[in-house]
């Protein structure tokens, strides 16, 4: 079989068949970034229904953060604590290396909320937080994984540490942090953007994606199915009983 295969018609039709596979597998690749981005606007669309709410209804300090909640848009009021502060190290934004501003927010409801205020790339220009009340709006994000901070200045960190927060900030501490999107009154520094969902999968173009892949592999087989009969019609079994022996007569005495 392999010798036809081999033939200038079939190697023909071969590099044929790999086009078309080629194509059927960028395809499927394109559908299934297609359902991803579906997905993403999916998700992106539902927080947008939700609105925002107050932090404290929807979660309590000490306890377990809800990965639901993750990007959650919520609000909070408050004053800012200038002396419980954190400067976050090798951060980006836009190119940029620098920190991240993360104060304590003392808010109204009683625990204190750790806000991402914004971004520096110089930690001797923090702007200090106002003075007065503020109105904080934000999505919501859980810990990072600790880092050790070693031979980092004090008062500054390699992660949003909560563990180390707790230990250094008075009040009880949201088992969270904030991205600082809105600030009354405004802000100085600059923001960085909630980081976006996760996305899913939207199944339905998936399952076009999938239809692609097998196209690609119907495409190999049927090469495969033809090569095949082709070599069994040049080479055809024998039929019933050629090639057997003649039988053997034998004298009677």
């Amino acid at each position: 079989m392999l010798r036809t295969a081999l033939r200038p018609r079939w190697l023909g039709l071969l590099a044929v068949a790999l086009l078309f596979v080629v194509a059927f597998v960028q395809l499927g690749r394109w559908q299934l970034g297609v359902a991803e981005d579906k997905a993403l606007k999916e998700q992106l669309e539902a927080a947008k229904k939700v609105g925002v709410v107050e932090l404290s209804t929807v979660l309590q300090p000490h306890s377990p953060f809800p990965g639901e909640l993750s990007g959650r848009p919520v609000r909070a009021m408050g004053t800012y604590a200038a002396d419980e502060q954190v400067l976050v190290t090798d951060r980006r934004l836009d190119g940029q290396t620098g920190w991240w501003v993360v104060t304590a927010l003392h808010t109204d409801a009683g625990p204190t909320l750790p806000v991402l205020r914004g971004f520096v790339t110089s930690p001797d220009a923090v702007p200090a937080p106002p003075a007065g009340p503020v109105t904080v709006r934000g999505g919501l994000a859980p810990a990072e994984s600790p880092v050790s901070s070693a031979g980092l200045p004090q008062g500054q960190l390699r992660s949003v540490d909560l563990s180390v927060l707790v230990n250094q900030w008075s009040g009880d501490l949201y088992n969270a942090f904030v991205f600082l999107e809105q600030q009354t009154p405004a802000s100085d520094l600059t923001t960085v953007p909630t980081p976006r969902p996760t996305p899913g999968i939207n199944w339905r173009n998936a399952s076009y994606a999938a239809q692609w892949w097998v196209f690609a592999l119907f495409a190999l087989w049927l090469w495969w199915r033809m090569v095949r009969d082709a070599h069994r019609q040049d080479h055809p079994a024998p039929a019933a009983g050629e090639g057997d022996p003649a039988p053997r007569h034998t004298d009677d005495a």
